[in-house]
């Protein structure tokens, strides 16, 4: 039996739990993905440095994936919450314009 081949990945984010998340879904069986504070860890186990190495490749790029797609929703949901009062004294002239 040949010895197995591991890798781990740790990455650091503000919402790590979120950008952990993201991730699981993508995660083969031989993968493992924690959350601890901001960090996030992912060990990979394969059969062969091959295989280990296309592994790490697409859980890089699912990872790059995440981290924008969290960043950007952060971004988004904070502008919005900047803009609600604004929006919100809009509808309600809109409304009482329309009574």
């Amino acid at each position: 039996m040949t010895a197995r081949k591991r890798a781990v990945v740790e990455t650091t984010h503000e919402r790590a739990a979120t950008v952990a998340a993201a991730l699981r879904p993508d995660n083969t069986d031989s993968m493992t993905t924690t959350v601890d504070g901001t960090t996030v860890r992912t060990e990979i186990e394969r059969e062969t440095t091959g295989g280990l190495q296309s592994t790490v490749d697409d859980y890089v790029v699912n990872l790059t994936v995440a981290e924008t797609v969290v960043e950007t929703a952060t971004r988004h949901a904070r502008a919005g919450r900047d803009t609600d009062s604004d929006d919100d004294s809009r509808r309600d002239t809109h409304d009482t314009n329309h009574e």
